[in-house]
């Protein structure tokens, strides 16, 4: 739902953007496996990569709403480079933004919204994903800064990022209050990665594993209160959720398009395939959930914008949109019949790449038990 010129024109632009160059390429940057820089370049000149930060750091002065209307409207052309993109935007770049000094902005913040340089985001380790408590990269204190030893995992970003915000334990004894996010360049010594994840879906964006052997930081790199690491993350949860439901919906809204469109030109029996009642039901379960979503993602978006509590919100809006493209994915294959098995049509590419939005912002088994629980208390 658009409710201001500032979010139709960034609707517009993006359909634009989105309808020109990224769809006539996106089957061939699906199976090439490689992510397509001159478009992320494009989109930090269209100020998209600053969008949600103020115009003084080199932003484009915008907000959570604007920056989710983007991303719509980016995964309904293609989910990996929106996946890089939002990254980007949000997870990346916040924290150097919020706590970073004048000179880390210079030398990193500033090229980063201008798509010179790229951030990445570490949370997941093999034995801490959902559960942060378990996180075992160290930090270290020393006299003149922190020495980070570990490894993260499914790092989006991960292979070609130029800085990391990396959570880490700094006291195994204090379990959560001994979290802490640093800032860790790539070339600082004993920084290395795995090579990128063969993965079922958003093929061209880059998972690895990241790896730190005594990494030496300086304490300007520490980003936020010792301690406060599970504070500074869930400053921004709400937001990672709404983002990742912003993305569902862009994915949702192609799958329903590419099924519409495909429905009136199959004939079976004579007439569209369209004409057919199981068919119709389809279409109509597609778009009541689209419009579920949507209004979901509206409200969320603009308390995140408010600064007003929302996490439960967005958490939903979480789960019903991802799990909502999921299945318009699904059906969309139905639809399709056997050539949705075929790589010719998109819509294969919307059930792989969906997936990937199943895991990132909280896992669905994870996200309903805190939803259950906003109402078992």
């Amino acid at each position: 739902m658009i409710r201001s010129d500032a979010e139709a024109l960034i609707k517009k632009t993006m359909a634009r953007f989105v309808d020109d160059e990224v769809i006539p390429r996106a089957r061939e940057i699906d199976e090439s496996g490689e992510f397509p820089y001159d478009l992320f370049k494009k989109l930090a000149d269209m100020g998209v990569l600053g969008i949600r930060y103020p115009k003084e750091v080199g932003g484009s002065g915008g907000d959570t709403v604007l920056y989710c209307v983007a991303m719509q409207e980016l995964a309904r052309g293609l989910m990996s480079l929106a996946a890089t993109t939002a990254m980007q935007c949000l997870m990346a770049t916040n924290g150097l933004y919020l706590y970073g000094t004048k000179e880390m902005h210079e030398e990193y913040l500033y090229p980063a919204l201008q798509g010179e340089k790229i951030g990445a985001f570490q949370l997941t380790e093999p034995e801490a994903g959902s559960d942060l408590g378990n996180v075992r990269t160290r930090a270290r204190k020393t006299s003149d800064g922190y020495v980070i030893n570990g490894m993260k995992t499914w790092s989006t970003n991960g292979p070609k990022g130029d800085f990391h915000t990396v959570l880490c334990q700094t006291d195994p004894d204090k379990g959560l209050k001994g979290l802490m996010f640093f800032f860790i360049p790539t070339t600082t010594p004993g920084f290395s990665h795995s090579k990128k994840f063969d993965c079922l879906g958003t093929r061209s964006s880059t998972l690895s594993e990241i790896y730190f052997n005594d990494c030496h930081i300086p304490e300007e790199y520490c980003l936020g209160e010792p301690g406060r690491g599970l504070d500074v993350l869930l400053t921004i949860l709400a937001e990672i959720r709404i983002m990742t439901a912003a993305l569902a919906l862009g994915l949702h809204r192609a799958a329903m398009a590419d099924s519409i469109k495909y429905c009136k030109e199959r004939v079976q029996f004579g007439k569209p395939i369209g004409k057919n009642q199981l068919i119709q039901a389809k279409i109509a379960n597609m778009a009541v959930n689209l419009e579920a979503g949507q209004l979901m993602v509206d409200k969320v978006t603009r308390q995140v914008r408010d600064k007003k509590p929302c996490l439960n919100e967005a958490s939903m809006a979480k789960y019903f949109t991802v799990e909502s493209a999921c299945k318009a994915s699904d059906e969309a294959m139905r639809i399709h019949g056997a050539y949705g098995f075929s790589m010719e049509y998109s819509v294969q590419r919307y059930y792989r790449d969906n997936r990937f939005l199943l895991y990132g912002g909280g896992t669905h088994e994870v996200l309903q038990t805190t939803i259950a629980r906003q109402y078992l208390k």
